[in-house]
């Protein structure tokens, strides 16, 4: 009986280039969050300038203090930051009633009301805007735009048209050819703390390092030259306690950090074989231990005391932008796109959509940091987009889903 001769597949050449947009090498907490929005706006004006004045040639951009100086009547242009009014926001004072043991607010799965208002605001001033043109549900807190109107009576603008930033310009690369293409696996969700059944986790991880399946299936894999996980591997959720004594809340918090112990010992037992044979990309999620301000910083090496020994393996930032095999890559965790979702409040729109619109508003997340916890920084906004991803991503979705965008 002939025996065929056992293949081998060689796993393709890996490039990886971490931008390291998001490091935080100090943090500081005496910066005000106002130099951010000032920082948005200066960088993110200029590109609005140029579409204006090729969309509304007739028109004079202007600041909000010059407004004052013009006729009602007269239609103008002007550059600025979008603020939407919103009462059922987080705020301070309901976090303080909570602490003084008064009435405590249910937790809403978003802010949108009828009552919300939205403003436009520059360096100087704001305003209120007013008509039908833009869909106060179709926008968030903290897009740079352009709108064109007039003032009305009642000092409120009357917008009759807008415009946004736009995605970033995109060099043409050219496609390589199919018998030397490449894939990226993305992973999101572990959610090893709360996943007792190990086995699909365990049937994934050994598709990867092909200890699985036949040839076709290898041949398949050899193809992947990397695996990104995008956040949530330790934890998926958190539980919220109401302990009000001293010593409960101390033996609740030991049982988390003792747990969190045992399970990032897990992660990195699960991730060793992989690493040996396929580089990884391993970012932070909401509810994994490392800072919960954006950008959270990678995962610390000692966390996995195995895997970090490698030079395949990635410790990135969330968000997180790179280039492997000259494709740039970009993509967050989720808490971007969850935080859009909740202050836009459709619930028809899938978080592709928000995705591709973030790419229209130049931002990776603009409802930071008003609505989500960020570093504060000395007049820099990290996350504008100032390169055009070729591949962009969001993890811990309900759903998979994909687009061309073009």
């Amino acid at each position: 009986m002939e025996i065929q001769p056992q293949l081998t597949y060689h796993r393709k050449s890996f490039q990886f280039k971490d931008f390291k947009k998001f490091d935080i090498s100090e943090q500081r907490f005496e910066e005000q969050y106002c130099s951010i929005y000032k920082a948005r706006l200066r960088v993110l004006k200029d590109y609005l300038l140029e579409k204006a004045k090729i969309k509304w040639a007739r028109n004079e951009v202007i600041t909000l203090a010059e407004l004052s100086e013009r006729n009602e009547s007269d239609t103008c242009v002007i550059i600025g930051t979008l603020y939407k009014h919103q009462e059922l926001k987080p705020s301070i004072l309901q976090e303080l009633s909570n602490e003084l043991q008064l009435q405590i607010q249910p937790a809403r799965i978003n802010y949108a009301s009828f009552k919300n208002i939205l403003y436009l605001e520059d360096e100087t001033l704001r305003i209120k805007l007013i008509g039908n043109y833009i869909n106060i549900q179709d926008v968030v807190n903290g897009i740079v735009c352009a709108v064109c109107g007039h003032e009305s009576e009642n000092g409120e603008f009357l917008v009759i048209d807008w415009c946004l930033p736009g995605c970033c310009p995109k060099l043409s690369i050219l496609d390589q050819p199919l018998e030397i293409q490449r894939k990226i696996l993305i992973i999101s969700g572990l959610d090893l703390a709360n996943n007792l059944q190990l086995l699909n986790i365990n049937l994934l991880f050994e598709w990867i390092t092909g200890m699985v399946g036949c040839e076709e299936v290898h041949k398949d894999v050899a193809s992947i030259v990397c695996v990104i996980i995008a956040g949530n591997s330790i934890r998926g959720s958190v539980e919220t306690h109401n302990y009000k004594k001293y010593f409960e809340t101390k033996a609740h918090d030991e049982a988390i950090f003792k747990e969190t112990a045992n399970i990032t010992h897990k992660l990195d037992n699960l991730l060793y074989p992989i690493v040996k044979c396929c580089p990884v990309i391993l970012m932070p999620g909401e509810f994994d231990p490392t800072s919960h301000t954006l950008p959270q910083q990678p995962l610390h090496p000692c966390i996995l005391p195995q895997c970090s020994r490698f030079k395949s393996f990635h410790g990135v930032t969330n968000p997180w932008i790179g280039s492997i095999n000259s494709r740039i890559v970009a993509g967050s965790s989720g808490q971007t796109i969850r935080d859009i979702m909740k202050v836009a409040g459709l619930v028809d729109i899938s978080p592709l959509i928000w995705l591709e619109r973030t790419l229209l508003w130049r931002h990776y997340a603009p409802t930071a940091p008003d609505t989500i916890p960020t570093c504060s920084s000395n007049n820099i906004d990290p996350f504008i987009i100032t390169d055009c991803p070729d591949i962009y991503f969001v993890g811990n979705m309900d759903k998979y889903d994909t687009k061309l965008f073009t």
